[in-house]
């Protein structure tokens, strides 16, 4: 006789099964369950330049889907200038920060154009000048450790000049594009560099990449923008190319690829105007150009989104869209924008203390820096608060907006907490997962403030909406409620005594102990090649 215990043997053993398998599963995702990644990260574009931000001479419909569909960062920070900005988005650590990663100086590789040098010796020029770099968990290396491959194109790393050796130690399997960020400022590469070979371009035959310069009313420079010998191939049709081989190649495998793209950093550079600028006569020509850099962006956002849908893989593919810094202007015109900035209504410079750009005064017809004070390099909200959009509808939602306080270096941490991958150095980044899953934010999750480094100084922007600048050449402090005076006007030093003393604190702890560690320069914060 079969006792009713043995007939429920199998029914235990199974439900114990499933029960390991469910527990594991929590522990950790299925591959079937982490999505590709891409990143595109424009180049010295502010929020302004997007018809989500209010565009009116030009619509971004493809960028702003991305915005409409996914999450909405409205309070995110980067650094205030390139190198660093990609250096901590890689790293995880704050640019306030000493010892996290080298910083090199550009335009070593434009010499091996001209036969001053070849490529080995250029890059063992750059790699002496990195020396050994700190043992320290680099963003591709979340993604290897999760069992994902890793692609790199467009501007590579952080810079200013980088190498192969560089590129494989931070965990890239795949990589195209520029070496050099000096040469990457022209936009018909001689050369680029794929997986360590150097890959000649053909019909390209200006050893700077054809740089040209940055007034749209000099008559020379706007012949020479437009004079296209020596100027085949454009570097954003290559770079397209290479993302979609990329993906087509690894559709069957979780895929990280990060576009670090120059587009639309200047000087001003493209085949032809967009047809939707052509006729856009309250524009200068320069104008027109530029506002084509960003509408050539957006289009390509589309190209690759429709090549997700055909393959396939849409629903399963995470797109993340920022900027590395505030807005920059290269589309100067005498009379109408100048550099260096002033207001154009005077003519009087910006001392940065108690005058500082805004676009409406400055001429930037495009209000590029949407409403706010400074630009790139200053410590001011235009300088370093940028858009970021996170999409991924089917998982994450879409159509919501999210005041939380984020940086460009919380990526890394978001990563690695979605991958379920162990961070080995303490990292600066907080994880914004719980904002993304719509899940309410574990206690001390998130940052209460968070610094950053500029040319006139470091800032603290605290979550709950108060700034405290500090422009160092002249040891000056500054206070802002931006919730109330988002274009920091007014200075509050004076009324919050208190308050300024304790984010003063905060600041300076931020900093390492010393403040000088967030007034960036290049003399003192850039390795130079020799």
């Amino acid at each position: 006789m079969v006792m009713k215990k043995d007939l429920l043997k199998p029914v235990f053993l199974a439900a114990g099964i499933f029960v390991a398998f469910f527990m594991q599963a929590q522990r950790k995702p299925l591959v079937a369950d982490k999505p590709n990644v891409i990143y595109i990260m424009a180049d010295d574009m502010g929020a302004g330049m997007l018809s989500y931000y209010g565009q009116r001479f030009f619509s971004t419909p493809h960028i702003d889907r991305l915005a409409r569909g996914g999450i909405v960062f409205e309070n995110a920070y980067s650094s205030a200038y390139c190198a660093p900005s990609r250096a901590t988005f890689l790293t995880g650590y704050s640019d306030c920060r000493t010892g996290k990663y080298v910083l090199t100086g550009g335009g070593i590789y434009t010499k091996t154009a001209t036969g001053q040098l070849t490529d080995a010796q250029a890059q063992a020029k750059v790699n002496a000048a990195i020396g050994q770099e700190p043992d320290v968990l680099f963003l591709p290396q979340v993604f290897k450790k999760a069992g994902y491959i890793t692609g790199q194109v467009g501007k590579l790393d952080w810079g200013f000049a980088t190498t192969d050796r560089q590129l494989k130690n931070h965990g890239w399997d795949y990589y195209y594009g520029y070496y050099d960020h000096i040469q990457c400022h022209g936009y018909y590469p001689v050369f680029l560099h794929e997986n360590g070979r150097r890959i000649t371009i053909p019909g390209n035959t200006h050893p700077d990449a054809a740089k040209t310069g940055e007034w749209g009313s000099d008559s020379i420079q706007e012949q020479d923008r437009w004079n296209m010998n020596g100027k085949e191939v454009y570097s954003q049709d290559l770079f397209l190319q290479k993302m979609l081989a990329f993906i087509r190649k690894n559709k069957d495998r979780p895929f990280f690829l990060y576009h670090p793209t120059q587009l639309p950093h200047g000087p001003v550079a493209i085949p032809a105007l967009h047809p939707e600028l052509a006729f856009a006569d309250s524009l200068t020509n320069i104008e027109k150009a530029y506002a084509s850099m960003v509408k050539r962006l957006d289009d390509d956002v589309a190209v690759i989104m429709d090549e997700l849908q055909r393959l396939g893989i849409a629903e399963k593919t995470m797109i993340v869209f920022s900027s590395d810094n505030g807005h920059e202007l290269y589309y100067a015109y005498k009379g109408r924008v100048e550099k260096p900035y002033r207001d154009m209504r005077t003519g009087a410079f910006y001392n940065n203390v108690t005058n500082k750009f805004y676009s409406a005064a400055g001429g930037d017809v495009f209000d590029g820096n949407h409403g706010m004070a400074g630009l790139k390099r200053s410590n001011w909200e235009g300088g370093v608060k940028v858009p970021l959009f996170v999409y991924w509808p089917s998982r994450f939602g879409k159509g919501r907006v999210t005041g939380r306080l984020v940086t460009n270096y919380d990526f890394l941490s978001t990563m690695a907490d979605l991958l379920h991958v162990p961070l080995k150095d303490p990292k600066d980044g907080r994880s914004y997962l719980s904002v993304l899953q719509g899940r309410p934010a574990r206690s001390g999750g998130g940052h209460t403030a968070i610094a950053f480094a500029s040319f006139m100084g470091p800032a603290l922007v605290t979550s709950d909406g108060w700034k405290l600048r500090y422009y160092a050449p002249r040891k000056l402090f500054q206070l802002y409620h931006l919730p109330d005076d988002p274009g920091e006007q007014k200075d509050l030093s004076a009324q919050y005594p208190g308050k300024l003393k304790r984010m003063q604190q905060e600041l300076l702890e931020q900093c390492e102990g010393d403040l000088e560690n967030g007034w960036f320069s290049d003399e003192k914060n850039v390795v130079q090649i020799r």
